[in-house]
C-alpha cells in the first residue's frame, strides 16, 4: 500500500488485526509472487455498521429528531448538572476537573451508566429517565452524556435507536459529548448540541467563573461611573433650585410690613362689619318696635281674649255670661258680659 493511500487509512493495523481491503491482484514476474495493490483499508466489520448507522441516521432525521428548530438553547447559569456515563470512565474525571475548574459553585449530580456493549443501551435509558425525574422537579437544568473515545465498535451503542427516541423526550437541554472530535453518532445528532470531547461538554455546560468575576467587575465599574454621574448630576439640580428658591424667598422685612398692613386692614374691616351689624339689629329692632302690640294698648286701646287665650276679632262670637280676659296696657281683669248687642260696622 502505497504511502499517499495509507495516510488515508486512520489507524495502524497490527498484527492480528481482521480488516477489509480493497486491492489489484497481481504477480511479481521475476519471482513469481502474487501481490496485493492495496487502494482502500478499513477494520473489518466497519461496512455493515456504517451503513447501518446511515440507514438509522435517515430515518430518524425524516421523523424530525434532528430538526434544528426544536435544539434548545442552555442556561447560561444552570442550577445544576447531570452526568452520565460510566462511574470509573476516564471521561467522569476531565469531566469533574473542568466543572469544578470553570464553575465551582454548581451542584453536580452523577448517572453511572454502562457506556460500551450489549446492555449499554438499557443501561442509559435508564440513566436518562433517573435524570429526567430530577429535571422535572427542578433539580437539574442540563444533561450531559459524554464517554471517552474508541472504536465504532466501543460507540456503538450510541447509535441504539431506542435511546435516540429517549434523549429526544429529554425535558431538558442534553449536550452529547461522545467520543473524539472525529466521531459522530446517533446521539450526537439528537441532543441538542454536541461537543466534540467529554470535557469540550463540560466547557459548554458550565460558564467560567473567571469570566464571570471579570463581567461583574465590569459591570461594578459601570454602576460606579453611573452612580457617580447621577449624584453630581442631582446636586447640580439640588444647588440650581436652592438658588431658585433664595430668589423666590421675600424679604423678611417688607414681609413684617406687610403682615401690618394686612392686620390693619383686617381690623379696619372687621370694625366695619361689626357696625354694620349693629345698625341692621338696630333697624330690626325699630320695625319690631312698630309692631309690638303693648304700643298699640298704651294708645288707649284693649284686647279681649277667650279662655284659650285668642283674641276675640269679632262680636258676633262674643258669648254672654262668659269670662273673659280684658288686657289693657298696663294690666288685665276678667270679665264677665252679661249682654252683647251685634252693631254692624259702619260703610
Amino acid at each position: 500500500m502505497f504511502r499517499g493511500r495509507n495516510g488515508q487509512v486512520g489507524f495502524v493495523p497490527k498484527e492480528g488485526d481482521l480488516v477489509e481491503v480493497a486491492a489489484n491482484l497481481g504477480v511479481y514476474v521475476p519471482r513469481g509472487d502474487l501481490q496485493l495493490n492495496v487502494g482502500l483499508m478499513r477494520r473489518a466489520g466497519l461496512g455493515g455498521l456504517y451503513e447501518a448507522f446511515l440507514k438509522l441516521k435517515d430515518k430518524l432525521n425524516k421523523e424530525g429528531l434532528f430538526d434544528e428548530s426544536k435544539k434548545r438553547p442552555l442556561p447560561k447559569h444552570p442550577k445544576a448538572i447531570g452526568v452520565i456515563t460510566s462511574a470509573q470512565a476516564a471521561a467522569l474525571k476531565d469531566v469533574l476537573s473542568t466543572l469544578e475548574r470553570r464553575a465551582p459553585h454548581i451542584p453536580i449530580i452523577v448517572y453511572p451508566s454502562l457506556v460500551q456493549g450489549v446492555d449499554a443501551p438499557p443501561a442509559l435509558i435508564s440513566a436518562l429517565n433517573r435524570a429526567y425525574l430530577d429535571a422535572k422537579q427542578g433539580d437539574i437544568d442540563v444533561i450531559l452524556l459524554v464517554r471517552g473515545g474508541g472504536s465504532i465498535e466501543d460507540l456503538w451503542c450510541f447509535n441504539d435507536e431506542q435511546l435516540a427516541r429517549v434523549i429526544a423526550e429529554s425535558p431538558v437541554p442534553i449536550v452529547s459529548g461522545v467520543g473524539h472530535e472525529t466521531d459522530f453518532t446517533i446521539a450526537d445528532f439528537v441532543a441538542d448540541l454536541r461537543a466534540p470531547t467529554p470535557t469540550g461538554a463540560a466547557e459548554l455546560a458550565a460558564p467560567n467563573r473567571d469570566t464571570l468575576l471579570q463581567d461583574l467587575d465590569v459591570l461594578a465599574q459601570r454602576m460606579s461611573v453611573k452612580l457617580t454621574q447621577r449624584i453630581d448630576k442631582e446636586a447640580q439640580r439640588l444647588d440650581q433650585l436652592a438658588l431658585r428658591l433664595n430668589h423666590a424667598l421675600p424679604n423678611p422685612e417688607r414681609m413684617r410690613e406687610k403682615a401690618e398692613q394686612l392686620t390693619v386692614r383686617l381690623n379696619q374691616a372687621w370694625q366695619v362689619n361689626i357696625q354694620r351689624c349693629r345698625d341692621r339689629q338696630q333697624t330690626w329692632r325699630n320695625h319690631l318696635e312698630l309692631l309690638n302690640p303693648q304700643r298699640t294698648l298704651e294708645r288707649g286701646y284693649a284686647v279681649v281674649l277667650d279662655e284659650k287665650g285668642h283674641a276675640m276679632t269679632s262680636a258676633k262670637n262674643i258669648q254672654t255670661n262668659k269670662t273673659y280676659e280684658l288686657r289693657l296696657a298696663e294690666d288685665w281683669s276678667d270679665i264677665v258680659i252679661s249682654e252683647a248687642q251685634n252693631i254692624r260696622p259702619s260703610k
